[in-house]
């Protein structure tokens, strides 16, 4: 079941940066998009967030116009350009492998969609000295592709993508070649750029939450070819409308459990919840890993059994099977008291909200 859209601020002199309208791309009997509605606002980030084969970067190469939609429409500040090519859409795309020419030095990389549109040499010079001061790149201008590191390559494939001013910047996976202290800076130089684009549409694909919450002004969940679930990062992570979401947003362990005024209740403990989206009867409590305390039994706590405890460095993850029949992980600093493996232990729950049992 789909949730509600969001809506997106508006005028109503202003169309939406982006449209898709019933969007779907089919090949033979496999649906790679299916039926998506979404509006971009100008100056909005907008996260595409999903698992491998939901239709993130089908959604987003409908917009760049890499793949023709089977139905629907694909809308560029209210104007109809599904059937347009690429090249006359005037978005700026980055992709995850960063498509640089090789033979071609870094300035001429950046140049290259300004002498396309036959710019004077002037204005393509300026430009590309502004765009590599943006990235922190103007010391290597004069170096090819190969000389960079992985991170400078992505700067300067998103130098490239801004030359053009576009009015939308589309990044599909820009981070997942990149290792985990490198995709650290790029993450932070993004959210630089962000503040430095504030009438860019933004669309963001990628499968890592982590990701999405830091850059994007909403989110839009995406499973199985289909739009789940859309709205602000903050609200889809403390309220999430859906089973789904909640465990792909934040890893929430769910616990079937009776929704009551205030909560819910498991077994014959009763959790309150900050937020609720039943009513009453049955449904899940939705808690993360770090608001779990795992303690000897106890009167206040959820009973079961530590069935594995795993080091992490900074704490641990321990795995609870509770005597209500759910299993659920919890994060615990390095330095508190952790109960070992086969040992009973009561696990008290802290911030928690409740959604529908039925899956998405």
């Amino acid at each position: 079941m789909t949730s509600t859209l969001t809506p997106v601020p508006a005028t109503a002199v202003e169309a939406p940066a982006i449209g898709w309208d019933g969007v779907s791309v089919r090949y033979g009997d496999a649906h790679a998009l299916r039926d998506l509605t979404l509006d971009v606002a100008r100056g909005e980030t907008v996260a595409l967030l999903g698992p491998s084969g939901s239709g993130k970067s089908t959604a987003l190469k409908a917009v760049a116009g890499f793949v023709r939609p089977t139905s629907g429409r694909v809308l560029l500040g209210g104007r109809d350009v599904t059937g347009e090519p690429p090249h006359r859409r005037g978005v700026g795309v980055v992709v995850q492998s960063y498509a640089l020419f090789p033979h071609m030095k870094v300035e001429d990389n950046v140049a290259f969609g300004l002498r396309a549109r036959r710019l004077p040499r002037a204005e393509v010079a300026a430009r590309v000295t502004e765009m590599l001061a943006m990235v922190g790149m103007t010391a290597h201008r004069g170096k090819l592709p190969r000389e960079l590191s992985g991170g400078q390559q992505q700067r300067i494939a998103i130098a490239r993508a801004l030359a053009i001013r576009p009015p939308v910047l589309l990044l599909d996976e820009p981070l997942s070649a990149l290792d985990a202290r490198l995709r650290q800076d790029m993450l932070d130089e993004l959210r630089r750029l962000r503040g430095e684009l504030p009438d860019t549409a933004i669309v963001y694909v990628t499968h890592d939450q982590t990701e999405a919450l830091v850059l994007a002004d909403r989110i839009a969940i995406m499973r199985d070819a289909r739009l789940v679930d859309v709205g602000p990062a903050d609200e889809l992570y403390h309220r999430p409308p859906s089973a789904f979401t909640a465990e792909f947003l934040g890893g929430a362990n769910l616990i079937p459990a009776e929704a009551v005024a205030g909560g819910a209740r498991v077994g014959d403990r009763t959790v309150p919840a900050a937020h609720s989206a039943v009513a009453s009867g049955p449904a899940l409590l939705c808690v993360r890993p770090h608001a779990l305390t795992v303690e000897v039994p106890g009167p206040d706590g959820l009973p079961g059994r530590v069935t594995a405890v795993q080091w992490r460095g900074s704490g641990y993850r321990l795995e609870v099977a509770l005597d209500c029949g759910a299993t659920v992980s919890a994060d615990l600093p390095a330095l508190t008291g952790v109960p070992a493996a086969g040992e009973p232990a009561a696990v008290r729950v802290g911030a928690a909200c409740v959604v529908a049992r039925e899956e998405p």
